[in-house]
């Protein structure tokens, strides 16, 4: 049996703010029950629904030093019984005890360096000595930088091997070398360039790229992308030097929680064998939710994202005039940067007929979307790997996208010559670029809809469940 223990700051059910989440509450359940022990480990953030805190089950407790400034920190640790996967709480008030699970980036940097510190702590307390420690972005990045230094001589943690996930490079817990080295107690030696100094700063996210064993990141374009200086995030340089010992692994979806012949949040449930006809029923139930006027021959475009300009918004933004002319609908989900929160809310104001702003997230609403949406659009700057297109696939909604990170990896273009393809794709980040693929995909749409109704099929059945993924990371578990 080996012990694995995922550590992260989000995980679904329990809370959640973007895809780190899905990944770390879907994959655990993915493995061989027979010879892997997953566990998980997660702040126990006081904004958890009640329906689930309610039911912790309290194990234990304790006071630890934490660096120079505290002596006696409170640890508590919760427990609870999940979809057969255990997962704990590390429990203060004064950390976890806000209304969202992220805050200002300081007191975002103390709680996590207490997270990390108290994750190794916490394990000789239950008695699970894990065999790896799966690390996820930069809030368990002093996971594997603890492991090596101040726990490196406590034989419980003999043999304990770390692999540290990217989700996303951009966000990397960066504050200045005198309040982390105070805050984490961690030794003077970790606070140079080739540990976790960057750019005369400390940087969590790269301790746990120098100390982890293994680095994966969540699709294979990304792990050759974040090699070169335009996607590095001035880490380039230390992941071509760990290059032997990185790899990517394309994240998947959970296909029992997208799955559109048992979706209950949608008007008409569908498969393969009625997708046609279903799609059409989900397209005006969606229309007439939305006040938009109910017409089979609308080419209805979904945005279902943060809004952000990782996400291209502004090529949508320059484009979005042209975008929405007499025969599309343009309808978006989601919350973010108020100028595009704001560009959006103008244009369904102007063009209510045409636009529909939806400023807000709602899961079965998404659903809903998904599945009476022709098209989705996910045109990003930089996209590690991308859960809307795979979720689109699943629904029979065709991906338009980017090809950049797991967007290129998951998406294969349409091809009319060869009759290929599940989607279509635009390689250079330029808003003409956006419009004419759109274009492009609207005449399939109109004038060769037999060919369109063949790529929504190929797309259905294209398989982006978590179960290839788990056989990789089989792989490499056995393998460290």
């Amino acid at each position: 049996m080996k012990n694995i223990l995922f550590v992260a700051s989000e995980c679904v059910p329990f809370i959640k703010t973007g895809g780190l989440a899905d990944v770390v509450g879907t994959l655990p359940k993915m493995f061989n029950k027979n010879e892997y022990d997953c566990r998980v480990i997660i702040p126990n953030y006081r904004c958890i629904p009640d329906k689930f805190r309610n039911n912790f089950k309290y194990v234990h407790h304790f006071y630890m030093d934490m660096g120079q400034r505290f002596n006696s920190v409170h640890v508590g640790i919760m427990e609870y019984q999940y979809d057969g996967i255990t997962f704990y709480f590390v429990d203060n008030l004064f950390y976890f005890g806000g209304d969202k699970p992220y805050a200002d980036t300081r007191y975002d940097i103390e709680k996590f360096i207490y997270f990390s510190k108290a994750v190794m702590a916490i394990l000789p307390v239950i008695g699970f000595k894990p065999d790896i420690i799966h690390c996820h972005d930069w809030q368990a990045g002093l996971v594997p930088v603890y492991l090596h230094t101040l726990y490196k001589d406590n034989p419980f943690y003999r043999g304990t091997k770390t692999i540290f996930t990217i989700h996303n490079l951009r966000f990397q817990g960066i504050w200045d070398i005198k309040t982390i080295k105070a805050l984490s107690g961690l030794p003077d030696y970790v606070f140079t360039p080739d540990k976790l100094e960057f750019k005369k700063d400390a940087n969590m996210l790269k301790g746990g790229l120098v100390y982890a064993d293994f680095i994966t990141t969540v699709s294979g374009t990304y792990a050759g992308e974040i090699q070169t200086p335009y996607y590095g995030e001035g880490l380039d340089g230390l992941l071509r030097a760990r290059n032997q010992s990185l790899c990517g692994i394309v994240n998947g979806i959970d296909y029992d929680a997208y799955n559109p012949e048992t979706d209950t949040a949608i008007a008409k449930q569908y498969s393969i064998k009625n997708v046609k006809k279903a799609k059409a029923a989900n397209k005006k139930a969606i229309q007439q939710e939305l006040g938009l006027p109910q017409d089979d021959n609308k080419f209805m475009i979904a945005i279902i994202s943060r809004l952000t300009d990782q996400k291209g918004l502004d090529l949508v933004r320059y484009a979005l005039d042209r975008i929405c002319d007499q025969h599309t609908q343009f309808v978006v989900i989601g919350t973010g940067d108020p100028q595009y929160e704001n560009l959006f809310r103008d244009y369904a104001w102007r063009k209510p007929d045409r636009v529909s702003a939806n400023i807000l997230f709602n899961e079965s609403f998404a659903h809903r979307l998904y599945a009476g949406a022709d098209a989705v659009l996910v045109p990003s700057q930089f996209e590690p790997c991308g859960l809307t297109q795979l979720i689109g696939l699943r629904y029979g909604t065709v991906p338009i996208v980017r090809e950049t990170g797991g967007l290129k990896d998951t998406v294969a273009p349409y091809n009319e010559y060869d009759g290929t393809g599940i989607g279509f794709s635009f390689a250079n980040y330029n808003g003409e670029e956006l419009l004419a693929t759109i274009n492009y995909a609207k005449h399939i749409y109109f004038d060769c809809r037999k060919e369109w109704d063949q790529m929504v099929l190929r797309g259905m059945k294209t398989d982006y469940s978590w179960v290839n993924s788990a056989r990789k990371y089989e792989e490499l578990y056995s393998r460290l």
